[in-house]
């Protein structure tokens, strides 16, 4: 990538919460120091089908990790694809430090966003310095090929990194999905990476792959360099 590109954080899970929390203000110094300003942006459309009362935990919890690390907090709710058409929210992205897609149906992230206004101006941004996150179905959505896991086919993700695949909650997943995960693991014809994060970890790009927390990044297919 780019030296210009801003960071990128695929997390297994954990968004918003204080086991992540420096992660996320790493995140920020670094886009800040690109001229980006210190402001963290919340896209809540992986969980945004569940109805208001989600939203709303997902709006607070995101504003009390903004609140720790010091920075201010806008939830954009993009909750529809129409939405993702919205120049409104193209208009607020501009200059943000993070931009943090969090937890629910990777497949869902993806259908709303190909093709979009907002997704282009995202990646316009991330191109630019700001720092760009997604935890567990942000995560997934980011590579090019999505594992079935809240329906029962693979499907097509946002390619922003078209060489990685991601299993999220690695550590859990195995025992959650296992038929799943061994169809998504096995194929030999696929020359892309695979990588299972573990919860309350992260893979994070700056200027080399680093591993972030508790648990363990797997590299379940191809090769990948990480810094421990």
């Amino acid at each position: 990538m780019s030296q210009d590109f801003g960071a990128v954080a695929l997390v297994g899970s954990g968004e918003y919460s204080r086991q992540m929390q420096g992660l996320e203000r790493q995140l920020l110094e670094l886009a800040i120091s690109r001229g980006k300003e210190n402001r963290f942006l919340q896209i809540p459309t992986a969980s945004s089908h569940e109805g208001q009362e989600s939203r709303q935990k997902w709006q607070r919890l995101g504003q009390e990790q903004a609140d720790r690390i010091g920075s201010e907090c806008v939830y954009l709710p993009i909750h529809e694809r129409e939405d993702a058409f919205n120049l409104e929210f193209v208009d607020q992205l501009q200059g943000a430090g993070l931009i943090y897609f969090s937890g629910g149906d990777p497949h869902r992230v993806a259908e709303i966003y190909a093709g979009t206004p907002v997704w282009d101006e995202i990646v316009k941004q991330w191109k630019s310095g700001t720092s760009l996150a997604g935890c567990s179905a942000g995560a997934m959505a980011f590579g090019a090929k999505i594992m079935g896991l809240r329906r029962a086919s693979h499907s097509t993700g946002l390619a922003l990194l078209p060489e990685i695949e991601v299993i999220p909650h690695y550590d859990k997943m195995l025992g959650w999905l296992p038929d799943r995960v061994a169809s998504f693991i096995l194929p030999s014809e696929s020359e892309s990476i695979l990588l299972g994060i573990d919860e309350n970890t992260a893979l994070v790009y700056t200027d080399a792959w680093r591993r972030y927390g508790t648990g363990k990044v797997h590299v379940l297919r191809g090769s990948l360099e990480i810094v421990d």
